[in-house]
């Protein structure tokens, strides 16, 4: 009975009834952002009714098509294949039962008409998958730059951070050493306060420059640094530094004296001056009457090692509110070294670090 009549597609000319159908599912499609699945499901049942009635084929499945994409981009996937199976099942059950059930002018099946329009009903929620996952993907590429850029802005700060920090603790904490013993000096050995002042003036002027340094490398391009960046080319300075607040450094060099990479070289220098800060601030005076601190730098063939050790009374705290110690860490960490902290058998404190020659250049 359906050999010939599967190759036969009656259209029924559009009247009042049809041009409403066309006109509803444009209509529904306006609220398809507020509620999407239900959208999808009236203008399923629209365009179902006016394919099945036989009016004329033509674009009228594209409010179905859009109510597809609308349900998919917003994340109901489960009711779009849902509702495009119903249709498919619904459309197939109508168009092989009732044109024989004398039910009303209902278009008969045609294998290249229904073929078609069921490829279409298959294609469009594929695509519209498609369309998903590369939104979800573009999503997730923009979520992975902005966590990348957090990441990169917090690190910049905690460098910042570090930085000033190592910039004005040494100084100031030797201005304050230095300013201690002027004040104490003034009235019975003026000269010797004298001496304490131009410390504190070397001191003031150092943290001046080293300020200027920072904030030159942080405008990154606006002009170029009006001052040498630390370094160990400054470690002579530092130890003199030390010296004119009253400690009693050593300093001494092993190992074959070469360029470093520019990260292990400010990590070095910044441990030594670290050191000496907290060892000005912290340590005790020692039983002698004057602290004592040695550092001894090492070069070795892929490292760099530095050690720090004094005989003050009192060693600084490894733990509380400081960040001495922490950015000591932090430092020879990030440069894949080691770093070790504490007391020493018999008084005093030693800090010691490692740092490998190839952490300098990542």
């Amino acid at each position: 009975m359906y050999g010939a009549a599967l190759h036969q597609a009656a259209s029924r000319d559009l009247d009042a009834f049809g041009y409403g159908l066309l006109a509803l599912g444009p209509l529904i499609l306006t609220a398809r952002r507020s509620r999407p699945v239900e959208v999808l499901v009236a203008v399923a049942a629209v365009t179902l009714l006016y394919h099945v009635c036989g009016y004329p084929v033509g674009p009228f499945f594209l409010a179905l098509i859009a109510a597809v994409v609308a349900a998919m981009s917003g994340g109901h996937r489960r009711a779009a294949w849902l509702t495009v199976l119903g249709v498919v099942g619904c459309y197939l059950a109508a168009v092989l039962l009732l044109p024989d059930s004398g039910l009303g002018p209902v278009r008969r099946p045609s294998l290249s008409l229904d073929g078609g329009l069921l490829a279409w009903v298959f294609m469009v929620p594929a695509a519209a998958e498609l369309v998903r996952n590369r939104a979800e993907r573009d999503v997730e590429a923009r979520r992975i730059v902005k966590e990348q850029q957090r990441r990169v802005a917090g690190e910049e700060r905690l460098r910042i951070a570090r930085e000033l920090h190592d910039v004005l603790a040494h100084n100031i904490s030797m201005i304050n050493v230095r300013a201690g013993v002027a004040l104490h000096l003034l009235d019975d050995d003026p000269e010797q306060a004298r001496t304490a002042l131009t410390a504190i003036k070397a001191a003031s002027k150092e943290a001046l420059m080293e300020m200027r340094s920072v904030i030159d490398v942080l405008r990154q391009g606006e002009q170029a640094p009006t001052v040498p960046t630390a370094g160990l080319a400054r470690l002579d300075n530092l130890v003199e530094a030390a010296r004119a607040a009253g400690m009693h450094v050593s300093l001494e060099r092993a190992g074959r004296r070469r360029d470093l990479p520019a990260g292990t070289d400010l990590a070095v220098f910044r441990i030594i001056q670290e050191s000496l800060t907290n060892i000005a601030r912290h340590a005790g005076t020692p039983a002698s009457g004057r602290l004592s601190v040695h550092v001894v730098l090492e070069y070795e063939d892929a490292a760099v090692a530095v050690r720090i050790d004094d005989d003050g009374a009192a060693p600084p705290a490894l733990s509380g509110e400081g960040s001495g110690i922490p950015g000591m860490r932090e430092r020879a960490l990030a440069l894949d070294g080691e770093f070790q902290a504490g007391p020493r058998p018999g008084g005093g404190f030693r800090v010691r670090a490692r740092l490998p020659l190839a952490g300098g250049a990542r």
